[in-house]
């Protein structure tokens, strides 16, 4: 990355009136675990048809300083688990990190199994303001009846999730708009953060995030060059880009992207939608949200 890459985004700000970033989609993790996600991506060439390097590859402290100097002010540490009996400690771990890091957002997880919504009830008591559901990753629907209760309990108190239900960079089992239009229906007032715009089913998720009003989403990796050449946004969407800008919130996968922090915002000024509307996506939408 370029040394004065700090620097460079913090210009980016200060023409559009910005004096911080919020990013509500970074991940941080247990040692063991972001080195198996890093490993993950080192092999994905075979899944996503081209490598994807880790671009910000480096000890925690360093990210974490990262961020800060890239202005960042809030952000996620957005943790997920695979298999049963992996959430409880995960969140246990972010407990810790977000006490460690007072610029993160607490964030926390959960999987279909006996015992979730007790331990997401536990994490919401202990300061959790976001979730994070991997469809993909996790290989499970989100209206998997073990996980009725804890959509239940997020509604009720009104904590967003991140959820990554959208088929890229690669279809799931049960990924794709359907499994998240049922959850809705019932509960029309849960809080839900689509990852990557959805991508690439960009104009289903757009579709909720019009009919429902707690679903917002996020940018992450969407309208970047990286994305463009596979899963290109829709130009006959960009009207809907405007009419939902109270509800799209920026998002940049850090440190797991391929290319650099400020290719990730310079994705969002070069939309030409105006500074207003990049002012909302890259900090007043997520300050209203989290009321931070």
């Amino acid at each position: 990355m370029p040394h004065d890459e700090p620097e460079r985004i913090r210009s980016l700000q200060e023409d559009l009136g910005l004096d911080a970033i919020v990013d509500v989609h970074t991940h941080f993790m247990p040692k063991r675990v972001m080195d198996k996600v890093w490993a993950y991506f080192d092999s994905a060439g075979p899944l996503t048809g081209r490598p994807w390097p880790i671009s910000y590859r480096q000890d925690e402290q360093t990210r974490v300083e990262g961020l800060r100097e890239f202005g960042v002010s809030a952000f996620t540490s957005l943790v997920y688990p695979h298999k049963p009996d992996m959430a409880a400690w995960l969140n246990e771990w972010a407990t810790g990190f977000a006490r460690a890091t007072p610029d993160c957002l607490h964030t926390a997880t959960f999987y279909p199994e006996r015992g979730a919504a007790g331990y997401v009830q536990r994490a919401i008591d202990a300061g959790a303001r976001v979730f994070k559901a991997h469809i993909q990753v996790g290989d499970y629907s989100p209206a998997d009846p073990l996980l009725g209760e804890v959509w239940d309990i997020l509604e009720h108190h009104r904590v967003p999730t991140v959820i990554h239900a959208g088929s890229g960079p690669a279809p799931g089992r049960f990924t794709g708009p359907a499994p998240v239009a049922e959850i809705l229906r019932s509960r029309p007032h849960l809080p839900l953060i689509v990852a990557h715009m959805g991508m690439p089913e960009y104009r289903d998720f757009l579709d909720l995030a019009h009919r429902f009003d707690g679903v917002h989403l996020d940018t992450t990796m969407a309208f970047t060059d990286f994305s463009e050449r596979t899963h290109p946004f829709p130009e006959s969407a960009r009207a809907d880009l405007l009419a939902l800008g109270d509800k799209v919130l920026f998002g940049s996968d850090y440190p797991n992207i391929p290319y650099s922090y400020q290719h990730a915002v310079e994705s969002i000024t070069r939309l030409g939608l105006g500074p207003e509307w990049c002012r909302k996506v890259l900090r007043d939408n997520a300050v209203r949200l989290f009321t931070l």
